[in-house]
């Protein structure tokens, strides 16, 4: 890094190409991911991959793995380098597993000293587990940790972390910055975090999700998304230049047309090239439009009191075991919690137990409807098409009602054919949000709802959530999206 006038830039290390596409083109069932995509990356460099939910930023580290073929052009990547790479979840077949077989899935051979190369790696992701805990009972942010620890365990000369900053908190965000700005390999990131990425990008590998290609950029990763945005903003005033001209010929066509003669070949001329000018017209990028303003509407008739929570259950982080706390939370409709406390003292396993009615300490009233956001979206039927989820949850409308609110989350008529389990993390957060609008819940529960989201698109959820008229239950480790909503109460787990 150097320093320019007081500011700390990140500057581009020159080392050997080590990764190179050139032209690869590639589709993912029927849908097009690359069109004859062309960059490079450098050893030692530290690169961002952005792009919209949905776009194919995870399909490309599967390209980068080998785990994928192109269908054209060559991916390229230096001989004897090894490569590995920190996923979003927990796989489905995976969440059996106790922590020490998940890390020894990482080796093609046994590893006989596993054990202190274990301790080691997760101290360095700041996590004290039970090696033999199994992976579906760790908290969803001990979760995140053991993903990026089982990349990290191999020690890579190319690392790919696809949000490894989803269910972090504060100190997990600092220590994994800390690490990436001391990694003196090669890392590509993909995460919606700017803070966190500005903190040690060297530059930005931006897919477009219309065009299909790849475009590269040099410099830390807000100068970045400035440089685009202008660069977007110049499209738009070009289109806008572009549709006045076209429109004032158009109507001196039209005048010709109408006069015969000689002027019936001025008018056809002018209309070829009309049409040449609308072909120069730029597509506004969809991946800039966020998702339209929405409303979760409340369950109708709810009066008093809709939770009582009277004690609760949290993990002790040093013995590892339950202890059960007493509290006096009492929410009606309007009245929002945050809850609150680090990684793996047990915030997501009450509200799974509030959601499922199985918390010995809660009252939920009699006919209260939860709408309940898990992080890891398993309530959601990954066999089940989003148009079947949310026909599932809508309580009465229409079908064109059905089609105008997933189109207001982005989901369109081919995403709606598709199985959830098909989906980008991403998008499956939309369907969720989308489900809980037409659910219109009495109760809502909502664990870390901004993972995988794209950052334009929380303001507009912290809006409807701030909106919401029934009560709220939430957690959050991300301070800026939580400043935006009305919170009443806040219970603290830690200072219980």
């Amino acid at each position: 890094m150097n320093e320019t006038r007081g500011k700390t830039v990140n500057v581009m290390p020159q080392g050997n190409v080590i990764i190179r596409f050139n032209k690869v083109s590639f589709e993912y069932g029927n849908k097009p991911i690359l069109n004859e995509a062309d960059f490079s990356v450098r050893e030692g460099s530290k690169i961002t991959l952005m792009g919209q939910n949905g776009a194919g930023k995870s399909t490309i580290f599967q390209l980068i793995a080998g785990n994928l073929k192109p269908e054209m052009g060559a991916i390229s990547v230096t001989k004897g380098l090894t490569m590995a790479t920190a996923r979003q979840v927990i796989q489905r077949d995976e969440a059996e597993l106790t922590v020490q077989e998940f890390f020894e899935k990482a080796f093609d051979m046994k590893i006989y000293d596993i054990e202190p190369r274990i301790k080691k790696v997760l101290g360095v992701v700041h996590l004290v587990v039970p090696h033999d805990k199994v992976l579906k009972d760790l908290s969803g942010g001990q979760q995140a940790r053991v993903l990026l620890a089982q990349a990290l365990i191999q020690n890579p000369d190319i690392l790919l972390l696809d949000e490894p900053t989803n269910n972090l908190d504060k100190q997990g965000i600092a220590h994994l910055t800390q690490f990436l700005k001391d990694y003196n390999k090669t890392c590509i990131v993909i995460s919606h975090d700017a803070d966190f990425l500005n903190s040690f990008t060297h530059g930005v590998l931006y897919l477009d999700v219309f065009t299909k290609k790849i475009e590269q950029y040099a410099g830390d990763y807000l100068k970045v998304v400035e440089e685009i945005k202008a660069r977007l903003e110049r499209e738009r005033m070009k289109n806008v230049r572009l549709e006045k001209d076209i429109q004032h010929r158009k109507d001196q066509a039209g005048f010709f047309a109408q006069k015969g003669g000689h002027m019936r070949d001025v008018a056809r001329k002018m209309k070829e090239k009309i049409e040449e000018l609308e072909g120069d017209i730029v597509e506004v990028r969809r991946e800039d439009k966020a998702i339209r303003n929405f409303v979760i509407p409340c369950q109708a008739g709810l009066v008093g009191q809709i939770l009582e929570l009277k004690s609760v259950s949290i993990m002790n982080l040093g013995t590892h075991k339950p202890i059960t706390k007493k509290v006096e939370v009492v929410l009606k409709r309007k009245e929002r919690l945050l809850l609150s406390g680090p990684n793996g003292i047990g915030k997501t396993t009450l509200l799974e137990k509030l959601a499922s009615g199985h918390a010995k300490g809660e009252h939920v009233a009699h006919g209260v409807h939860i709408g309940y956001y898990r992080q890891d979206f398993s309530t959601l039927d990954f066999e089940e098409t989003v148009y079947g989820t949310l026909a599932n949850a809508m309580k009465d409308g229409t079908e064109q009602e059905l089609r105008s609110c997933a189109a207001g989350f982005l989901l369109d008529s081919d995403i709606l054919k598709a199985k959830i389990g098909s989906l980008s993390e991403g998008q499956k957060g939309l369907v969720a949000f989308a489900k809980l609008s037409l659910e219109r819940p009495g109760l809502l529960i909502l664990d870390e709802p901004t993972n995988h989201i794209n950052f334009r698109h929380i303001p507009v959820i912290a809006q409807a959530l701030d909106r919401y008229e029934g009560a709220m239950i939430l957690v959050s480790h991300v301070p800026e999206f939580v400043k935006q909503i009305r919170i009443d109460y806040t219970l603290d787990l830690e200072s219980l």
